[in-house]
């Protein structure tokens, strides 16, 4: 590339970010309006409402049949639940294979060469609008100025907004302090107020956008450099139908203990082979929190982003969709870093499984107009994907202590709530069902080429221990607490020394 291009020529002169100035009576006018966002655009689409009321009268009416017989028969009602129960593990892993066939047959990702990407000039390409949310975290910000100060596009052209809590004096302190180059960036203070979500900031920041293509990164990310420059060539090879790309997200210190080991490979399985699944067998796709590249027009047309919801990239992914509009996925990639500590680990997984849980229960608010608008298919791959993700994990925690509760003290009630032909079905499906998914991790090693992750792929079962904790804890606080945002602590190691992104 030339030395004299634009994008990628480098200021001598240190340059502070800008700060927006907006007045209290502005700042407050534009938070009602990225709070209401959702409820404008789609009616009783947003977390923060209730079931409808045919939702509730079916609930409680499913609650009464069951409560009779409960009491009349609870071994036979038992061995029902149980086995229901078995089912719906066994179809949720058969789901899992096949989008792992789908994926394996047929990779729909979207490949960009650097050739391609750069081959665009530069007074072609759209405004690209780069939004940042942070909170509570000033070390990462040198880190991520750095990253964005990478990326291949023309500055006059790159529109990155930096979204602060106006009461986070310490991140807002490190951004003023930055030295952004020639890097465009602006700091939006968001008001405080609940929720106080990602997403709220996020709706926040759309207030102020200038771009008609808009991504997202979190504050510890580093970008492929030619992300925006293969996002806007994508779009356009797939045309008007595809409103959003994924890029696909790995780590930088994967290796730092079995915890990060576990945690890229479980990336490593989703962004490789369970998105792509999904794709190319055209179910709702679940978006990543991060490095979603949308046209404007279509993500003002779903309201945005849901405050409410803990999982905001996966609710609007299911939304856009709801539309009728295409999510596809880029073969480009964002590296973050792992969580390295198992509490901040189930705390920041809690919230996942919070959220798609929220995702699903807000979804299946009108369910004829849920399958009016999937179809039915796409309804139930929702249901085992969206629904059954946190499902999957606290089912399995359930046979795993019924298997060992069992072997520990024969007790009579386990033989006869799983009677010959039940008992046979759940040892299947618990071993068919763990074997399946090791070995779904050990295909994914495979095509990521990472052998040095084997041992760790092979202990995973306590991985899958850590995943029901976090699963339970989630259905806790779906009930205490659905939109208290568990923050993610960053900025846990210096990324310099990784090597991935010495490589990246």
């Amino acid at each position: 590339m030339p030395a004299e291009r634009e994008s990628g020529r480098a200021s001598t002169m240190v340059r502070h970010p800008t700060v927006r100035a907006v007045d209290d009576t502005a700042a407050q006018r534009h938070l009602a309006l990225a709070l209401g966002r959702v409820d404008g655009a789609l009616p009783g689409m947003s977390a923060t409402g209730r079931l409808s009321v045919p939702a509730r009268r079916a609930l409680v009416g499913i609650a009464v049949l069951c409560l009779v017989p409960t009491v009349l028969w609870p071994i036979g009602v038992l061995t029902i639940l149980t086995t229901t129960c078995t089912v719906v593990y066994l179809v949720t892993i058969l789901n899992r294979l096949g989008l792992v066939r789908a994926a394996l047959r047929n990779d729909p990702s979207v490949t960009i060469s650097a050739a391609e990407a750069r081959g665009v000039p530069d007074h072609e390409l759209p405004i690209y609008s780069v939004l940042v949310p942070a909170y509570g975290e000033p070390t990462v910000i040198p880190g991520l100025v750095a990253a964005l100060g990478r990326l291949d596009y023309p500055r006059d052209r790159l529109d990155v907004k930096l979204l602060l809590e106006a009461d986070d004096d310490a991140t807002i302190a490190a951004a003023r302090q930055a030295d952004c180059g020639d890097l465009p960036i602006e700091i939006v203070l968001v008001p405080p107020g609940e929720p106080r979500t990602k997403p709220r900031a996020l709706n926040y920041g759309m207030e102020f956008v200038r771009g008609e293509l808009i991504t997202i990164f979190d504050a510890e990310d580093h970008p492929d450099p030619l992300q925006l420059r293969r996002a806007v060539v994508a779009l356009d090879r797939l045309g008007p139908t595809y409103v959003c790309l994924q890029a696909r997200l790995s780590f930088y210190g994967g290796h730092r203990n079995l915890l990060t080991k576990w945690f890229t490979n479980d990336y490593f399985t989703w962004f490789r082979l369970y998105l792509p699944g999904l794709a190319a067998t055209g179910s709702p796709i679940p978006l990543g929190g991060t490095s979603n590249h949308f046209r404007r027009s279509a993500l003002e047309e779903v309201g945005c982003w849901d405050p409410w919801n803990v999982t905001e990239d996966a609710d609007l992914g299911i939304r856009i969709q709801r539309r009728g509009h295409r999510i596809g996925v880029l073969d480009s990639v964002t590296m973050e870093e792992p969580n390295v500590d198992v509490v901040n680990w189930v705390k920041q997984r809690s919230r996942w499984y919070k959220g798609y849980l929220q995702t699903f229960l807000v979804a299946v608010r009108h369910p004829r107009a849920l399958i009016d608008d999937l179809g039915l298919r796409n309804t139930i791959r929702l249901g085992l994907f969206v629904g059954g993700t946190p499902s999957l994990a606290v089912l399995n925690l359930v046979f795993w202590a019924t298997t060992l509760f069992w072997l520990v003290t024969r007790a009579t009630v386990i033989g006869a709530i799983f009677p010959g032909w039940a008992y046979y079905l759940a040892i299947a499906a618990w071993a068919f069902g763990n074997l399946a998914i090791l070995y779904i991790g050990l295909i994914s090693l495979r095509i990521a080429g990472r052998p040095e992750y084997l041992v760790s792929a092979l202990l995973v079962p306590l991985y899958w221990l850590l995943m029901s904790v976090a699963a339970l804890r989630a259905l806790i606080q779906l009930i205490t607490d659905p939109s208290h945002w568990e923050k993610t602590e960053h900025g846990l190691f210096d990324p310099g020394s990784t090597p991935e992104l010495r490589n990246h």
